[in-house]
């Protein structure tokens, strides 16, 4: 379990295809503080920790989560927001986060609002997800509040704290972003599909 509040940014140091599956070397402030089994997210993915040294932790993504989000995409060097998996008794600042990512959008707009950006996002529908105005939505794995929304788009506002502490400031016209949609309106919208 996750909030959407991301801790820090990693790097990617290592590639590693092993059949299907990838190895992820990954350097960030809290690696030393990291344990083998430990789950932590990464760009919204929740990833178990099978490796560490004194420089960087390994993760490994099979097949299955390199087609359902961007982590395929990384290369060497490339920025990862990453959160570790929440603690009980710690307050949710934003908002349940699962750490599995339903589908990928590409940022159709970036525009800068004299202190702040707005970033647009269009998907594919026919999975089934929905936006809603004022809704969450995890974008890269952070949690952030829906500003308007249509069938298959959305749109978010980023403040300045988020674009420099996130990869949000990479993020241009065609990026691919890993989605995790509100779990609640997830549940909602199947149960009323169910009762159609």
């Amino acid at each position: 379990m996750f909030t959407g509040i991301i801790e820090s940014m990693g790097e990617i140091t290592r590639l590693e295809q092993e059949g299907n599956n990838v190895h992820f070397g990954i350097n960030c402030g809290f690696s030393e503080e990291l344990k083998v089994d430990q789950s932590v997210a990464h760009n919204g993915v929740c990833l178990t920790v099978v490796a560490k040294n004194e420089h960087d932790y390994t993760v490994t993504a099979i097949d299955e989560t390199l087609k359902r989000s961007n982590l395929a995409e990384l290369v060497l060097g490339d920025k990862i927001n990453l959160e570790r998996g929440m603690r009980i008794g710690d307050r949710l600042d934003g908002h349940i986060v699962q750490g599995h990512v339903d589908q990928t959008a590409k940022c159709t707009a970036v525009e800068e609002m004299n202190g702040s950006w707005i970033y647009r996002f269009v998907y594919n529908p026919e999975v089934g997800n929905v936006t809603i105005p004022k809704g969450s939505i995890t974008v890269n794995g952070v949690s952030l509040t829906v500003v308007d929304s249509d069938h298959g788009e959305f749109s978010v506002a980023i403040i300045p704290y988020t674009f420099d502490n996130t990869n949000f400031h990479s993020i241009k016209v065609g990026t691919k972003v890993n989605l995790e949609f509100d779990v609640i309106g997830k549940y909602v919208a199947r149960l009323n599909e169910a009762h159609k």
